[in-house]
């Protein structure tokens, strides 16, 4: 609860700014929107402040792109891959790497600030609570004290208007001494409360207006609208923008409401309908009850809607039409903007990859996979091509774990730590579990064996302000390396998606990585698994383990064969299970299914 909080408060600040975008753009289209599509588009903005409470990460702009690109390229299982003198029924070279060595790290701590900010939050939420329950009381007893309407006339014209909405239900229509404007009120039992001046005071055109107005609350489900209002405000009690927002949802609501009465009426009785709020705007006061629909409101207010009524003119068929465009429009650009907002996605971030500019083929592979979750990415350096099972889970950010060691080596022969020729590290005669790393060991041994504590030496010889600098300039997943030192990589804060590995893979044996051919070659010899006449196979697992589960595995490499070089990274995770050498599995098997490597 305490990281979710964390994601919460971040997810607050891309809120505000959504908000704020909201609100120029109401003000750009304000007169390409009508006031009904205006109001309808706050409703918009409250799915969004739902989406950091969704278990699972919404839709997005990548998820879109990567349908109309799977429509747009043709699926791998009627693509033959064309390949010639791939077979190799083995992995002839280094054989430690199927072992895939790997030590547990804990859970992560929950931070100390995320738990006061929970606390915080909780607090307000009662607090809140207890205000809106108070108002809650403060309806009820107006509805003990109301009496059923006993003015035949009010009563008369009440069922009139009724008949002229075309509403069938019965809505009792009460009358208090303790409102001065009129109210709708109740979600599963709606009412109308009148105040008795009004009544006493009858005037036939006024009170039409009125019940007309309180009957389009109903009609339009505003009492819903107000609860889910007031729910929203309690749970975003912090956030200014979101009260903003609120209050301007509710300025709307009312013009809405207005716009619907002047949809009913005759042009010549607008002016009519304006005096009855002019009249009133003298006497309202706002309503104390939180679930309820007014006519009144502040001053501000009434001169907006006496506005509105004042420049209203009925929609022509075009009209509708460019305003129901605006608003689909606007909904789209809100609705792609939903993955910021998830906490869900906050904790696996994605890699942002403009597949308009790729030829990528999907892959049908799902049963290979059995009960892990993951994803199988493979490109084709001579045809540019790319074949991919699952584009949701090849752009997921994770924790790169072993496989970083590839680049880890780069940096340190870089910076002259270790080199080609000399690559050896001294065991300090610590009792590690694993019985190859309690040696002396080379970088192709420790490759090999996936010597945490070499690469760890290494890292603590380059320091962090290196490793920063050397992260970045290959542009390396999210480039974050403030966890430890010893540990950043291994299910911490550095992370990487399937498609990233490839890309840097590719980059690797392009040589246009920012390192000597020398060094490049020197760590391609380090992970080559396999080299005969039919091929080269190269290759790095990797896996994730906490608290003693193996919950991430990794296998990323490449393979020359002739007339070819693939390259491709396969990634599993679940709860329990998924290492590195379960990838390979995977892997081979998919790639024997190709007829790539057989």
């Amino acid at each position: 609860m305490a990281d979710f909080m964390i994601r919460f408060a971040i997810c607050n600040v891309f809120i505000s700014g959504i908000i704020g975008m909201l609100l120029i753009i109401k003000r750009l289209l304000k007169h390409n929107l009508s006031n009904r599509m205006q109001y309808n588009l706050w409703f918009l903005l409250l799915g969004l402040l739902a989406v950091p409470f969704l278990p699972i990460r919404p839709l997005g702009v990548m998820k879109i792109l990567s349908w109309i690109s799977g429509l747009r390229n043709s699926p791998a299982s009627s693509v033959e891959i064309a390949t010639e003198g791939t077979k190799n029924t083995n992995l002839n070279g280094n054989t430690d790497w199927m072992n895939d060595f790997a030590l547990s790290v804990n859970s992560k701590a929950p931070s100390t600030v995320g738990y006061l900010l929970f606390g915080i939050w909780i607090v307000g939420i009662l607090a809140m609570l207890i205000l809106v329950s108070k108002s809650v009381l403060r309806l009820r007893a107006l509805e003990k004290s109301a009496l059923p309407v006993q003015s035949t006339e009010v009563r008369k014209l009440y069922h009139r208007c009724l008949e002229e909405m075309g509403i069938h239900r019965n809505i009792p229509l009460y009358s208090t001494a303790f409102l001065k404007s009129p109210i709708f009120a109740g979600l599963l039992k709606p009412r109308i409360y009148l105040p008795i001046h009004l009544i006493s005071d009858y005037n036939e055109s006024d009170m039409r207006y009125m019940l007309l107005h309180e009957l389009q609350h109903y009609k339009h489900k505003d009492a819903l609208a107000s609860f889910l209002m007031n729910l929203t405000s309690v749970i975003y009690w912090f956030n200014p923008f979101v009260w903003y927002a609120l209050k301007e949802m509710r300025n709307d609501k009312e013009v809405a409401c207005d716009t619907s009465v002047l949809n009913m009426l005759d042009e010549d009785t607008y002016e009519d309908y304006g005096n009855t709020l002019i009249n009133f705007a003298r006497k309202v006061s706002l309503t104390p009850f939180p679930f309820a629909s007014s006519l009144g409101g502040n001053m501000k207010q009434m001169k907006r809607r006496i506005v509105n009524i004042a420049s209203y003119e009925k929609p022509t068929f075009a009209k509708k039409l460019k305003s129901m465009v605006a608003f689909v429009l606007t909904a789209m650009l809100l609705i792609g903007l939903t993955p910021l907002l998830s906490t869900q996605a906050a904790e696996n971030q994605e890699y942002q990859w403009d597949v308009t500019k790729e030829d990528i083929s999907t892959l049908d592979i799902s049963e290979q996979f059995g009960t892990y979750t993951g994803s199988f990415v493979l490109y084709n350096l001579e045809d540019d091509h790319w074949f991919i099972n699952d584009m949701e889970q090849s752009v997921t950010r994770v924790a790169p774990n072993s496989t970083y060691k590839i680049y880890d080596s780069l940096f340190a022969l870089d910076a002259g730590i270790i080199s080609p020729e000399n690559s050896q590290i001294a065991w300090d005669h610590t009792d590690y579990p694993f019985e190859a790393w309690n040696a002396d060991q080379t970088l192709s041994s420790a490759m090999a064996s996936s010597v945490n504590w070499y690469f760890q030496s290494l890292d603590n010889q380059l320091g962090k302000t290196a490793l920063q600098s050397y992260v970045q300039s290959i542009e390396y997943g999210n480039e974050n390396i403030t966890g430890e030192l010893s540990s950043y990589w291994m299910e911490s804060t550095l992370k990487i998606s399937p498609v990233e590995q490839v890309e840097l893979l590719t980059a690797l044996y392009q040589n246009s990585l920012p390192f000597t051919p020398e060094d490049v070659h020197a760590v391609k010899d380090s992970i080559c698994l396999s080299h005969s006449s039919s091929g080269t196979f190269y290759g790095k697992t990797g896996t994730g383990r906490i608290d003693g589960q193996d919950i991430n595995g990794w296998f990323i490499g490449f393979l020359e064969t002739p007339g070819h070089t693939w390259f491709f990274a396969t990634n599993i995770k679940a709860d329990q299970s998924a290492t590195g050498s379960n990838a390979v599995e995977i892997t081979m098997s998919i790639l024997s299914d190709l007829h790539i490597w057989e």
